[in-house]
């Protein structure tokens, strides 16, 4: 059977690099005047196209066919939708000790966020799990998301978020969930394409976000929010970010032994439900957020990061672990979705 494999020569995801850059490049030239009406237009037409190719490449037969192992499924929400964002909440206690209002509330913000689909899969597979059931959390959670993330920030961060609104949600539909539908219903005609073309759309969707950053950053220069963030402050905000991390894969891996999950189940559980996705928060981000984007995204792309870099010490572990032996009374219910296919990967 083929695993996906995570290069054991790349501690860093180049991505983020590129990110990395972006940001950079956005604190040198920033874009002002036309240039970032410019920007701002580009950046909402590729935020409308990134969630029609997700909505394309999502397989309706595979999601359905996922429901029967519901139970797993509910956890992973669970873990996503209910036990980040309570963590997120408590988190009110450290401001102003570690945190400034600003960086809580992308703190917060990335607590709603869905859950990963790409390196839940990869990481999944290298510990040798429940790669269908990861396919399918993954797929459940960034569904759901679209519609679930703008309505939880609606409800906790209130006005305080940049000013979210009746027209904020109506933004999130027009700009995120009609071209995800749009994408569901054009899927019989056009997925054959996408399915072949994948690397080079690949591409462009991760273009689509390099430019969302690039617009966030840019409003956020030319605002001078960067001068509220210190060096002392974004220790802090990485402290409490791998503490909040290091709860939700014990709480996952553990949790779902209690609930009397098998080793490969738990093993989906753990990577679907402990991180959280950059390419859907930095969309979302820029739509409810506004010109306070930047300082909103900075708590997840640098929680991003951290997940790629622990999850995939724990994936090699993992992988090591021995078989579990078949008829004993935590087998995974992993044969429930045999014959899909295992190296398929989503984002």
């Amino acid at each position: 059977m083929k695993r996906l494999r995570w290069p054991s020569w790349m501690p860093i995801d180049p991505y983020i690099v590129l990110l990395l850059g972006t940001v950079g490049l956005a604190a040198l030239f920033p874009a002002r005047g036309t240039g970032a009406d410019v920007a701002s237009g580009a950046s909402t037409a590729a935020i409308a196209f990134l969630f029609f190719l997700y909505g394309a490449r999502l397989s309706t037969r595979e999601a359905l066919d996922g429901l029967r192992h519901w139970r797993l499924h509910v956890t992973v929400l669970v873990c996503t939708f209910v036990l980040f964002p309570v963590f997120g909440l408590a988190a009110r206690a450290l401001v102003p000790v570690l945190l400034t209002q600003p960086l809580y509330q992308g703190l917060l913000f990335l607590t709603l966020v869905p859950s990963t689909i790409q390196s839940s899969i990869a990481f999944t597979s290298i510990a040798r799990g429940n790669v269908p059931a990861a396919i399918c959390a993954g797929s459940f959670s960034s569904l759901i998301g679209i519609v679930l993330t703008p309505l939880l920030a609606a409800a906790v961060l209130g006005n305080s978020g940049g000013g979210f609104s009746a027209d904020s949600l109506v933004k999130i539909v027009l700009q995120l969930l009609v071209p995800f539908l749009a994408g569901q219903v054009l899927r019989r005609w056009i997925g054959g394409f996408v399915a072949r073309h994948k690397k080079v759309l690949g591409l462009v969707d991760r273009g689509s976000i390099l430019l969302v950053v690039y617009t966030a950053f840019s409003e956020g220069m030319t605002r001078g929010i960067w001068h509220q963030v210190s060096p002392a402050r974004l220790g802090g905000l990485l402290a409490v970010e791998a503490a909040l991390l290091a709860v939700m894969l014990l709480l996952t891996w553990y949790g779902g032994r209690a609930l009397g999950f098998g080793r490969e189940d738990r093993i989906a559980i753990q990577f679907a439900g402990s991180k959280k996705s950059l390419a859907s928060g930095l969309p979302m981000a820029s739509v409810l957020f506004g010109a306070h984007a930047s300082l909103a995204v900075l708590p997840l792309m640098l929680f991003h990061q951290m997940q790629l870099m622990v999850c995939a010490v724990i994936a090699k572990r993992r992988a090591r672990d021995p078989e579990e032996v078949p008829g004993s009374a935590g087998e995974s219910a992993a044969h429930l979705v045999q014959g899909q296919p295992q190296d398929r990967v989503l984002r």
